[in-house]
């Protein structure tokens, strides 16, 4: 009678047992061509049903096969590739970001350095019309590299904030001093400065929660955080600062805009939205009562503000017009905009009032 009773537990003691152990862990599948590999991510409380998360796989697979074959083309695809910044691709039933909004891709950090991973909802592609049509998700996917440079090149507790300025430390140079660096000492002086005195951030957060333009287009994103936009244009403000400090054309064609970086006399670079003003970029140099002591040295410098109003583009009788394509600034890519910035301080600096054009923005723009 005994054995009768123990053998129907223990059976249903190995079935709870089998099912309480963790899931093995999922095999990825090979993209020919690449590093990284697609990942199926089962969630304990949304499974993609067996047919969907197959076709969702081959699509995918497929549609990079075609950013391989058309590398060319893209070149934030090219650019990630070249640096390994792509740990893996994971297949998700639903796609949710920290503040539960769902979205078709996002791209998250890893505990490894320097790599993200690019997560993909499979009920989007459904819904969207993707699956079984990586014609169409190939260059979808394309977009979102840029995203990815983005967050594998920087960390997360960082971006975005506003900087705290040591001006007693701020590691400023001399003009004689900058001729004679070479471009790999000029980078490391600018990132010393951009740590201790050039703020890339509106202080009035006219960027927060702001839809942000996909480059080369006049596209606009919504953000996937309220401080996304922010970080986006933070970092294509640095690398643009760095391509006119290492880049030979700058130095050749610019040498004012590089000193100005490099000597204090600049101390804000940033995008903002300014919808009170037509203009695309502004010079302002701040009046002699305001000027700041500088660097061990203790140098006196009235510091200028370099702002570019991310939702405007150049007229065409405009200098860089064809360069920037008519697009708003926002939309330009770093080496684009490094040309205009460099532009702005060659042009701006030295023939700016004390005043400038404070007296007639101050109300209504980012100081």
């Amino acid at each position: 009678m005994m054995r009768h009773i123990l053998k129907p537990l223990y059976l249903a003691l190995c079935f709870v047992a089998l099912f309480a152990l963790p899931a093995p862990a999922q095999e990825g599948r090979a993209i020919p061509g690449v590093s990284f590999q697609v990942f199926l991510d089962q969630d304990r409380e949304e499974t993609i049903p067996r047919n969907l998360a197959n076709d969702a796989v081959e699509t995918v697979i497929k549609a990079f096969g075609i950013l391989i074959r058309d590398r060319a083309q893209h070149k934030r695809f090219d650019q990630a590739l070249t640096n390994d910044l792509l740990q893996r691709v994971v297949i998700e039933p639903r796609v949710l970001n920290r503040d539960g909004k769902e979205f078709p891709f996002l791209v998250a950090r890893t505990k490894q350095k320097g790599k993200v991973k690019l997560l993909i909802n499979a009920m989007r592609l459904r819904e969207d019309g993707y699956l079984g049509q990586p014609e169409s998700l190939a260059p979808r996917l394309a977009k979102e590299f840029q995203w990815i440079i983005s967050k594998a090149a920087t960390k997360s507790a960082r971006r975005g904030r506003l900087l705290k300025r040591d001006l007693p430390r701020a590691p400023i140079a001399t003009n004689a001093q900058i001729k004679k660096m070479s471009p790999e000492e000029r980078t490391k002086a600018l990132r010393a400065l951009l740590d201790t005195y050039i703020q890339t951030v509106d202080a009035y957060g006219s960027l927060v929660d702001q839809p942000h333009y996909e480059m080369g287009t006049t596209t606009l994103t919504k953000p996937e955080h309220v401080d996304s936009t922010v970080k986006l244009y933070d970092i294509r403000v640095r690398h643009s600062l760095r391509l006119i400090v290492s880049d030979p054309y700058f130095w050749e064609n610019s040498q004012k805009a590089v000193r100005s970086l490099l000597n204090g006399k600049v101390w804000h670079v940033l995008m903002a939205r300014i919808d009170e003003r037509d203009w695309t970029t502004r010079t302002r140099v701040a009046p002699e009562d305001k000027a700041v002591t500088v660097g061990e040295r203790g140098r006196t410098i009235q510091p200028a503000k370099v702002l570019v109003n991310y939702h405007r583009s150049l007229e065409p009788q405009e200098a860089l017009y064809r360069e920037t394509q008519g697009l708003p600034m926002g939309a330009l890519s770093a080496e684009q905009l490094a040309k205009v910035i460099a532009w702005e301080i060659q042009s701006q600096i030295t023939e700016k009032s004390l005043r400038g054009h404070v007296a007639q923005d101050e109300q209504t723009s980012p100081e």
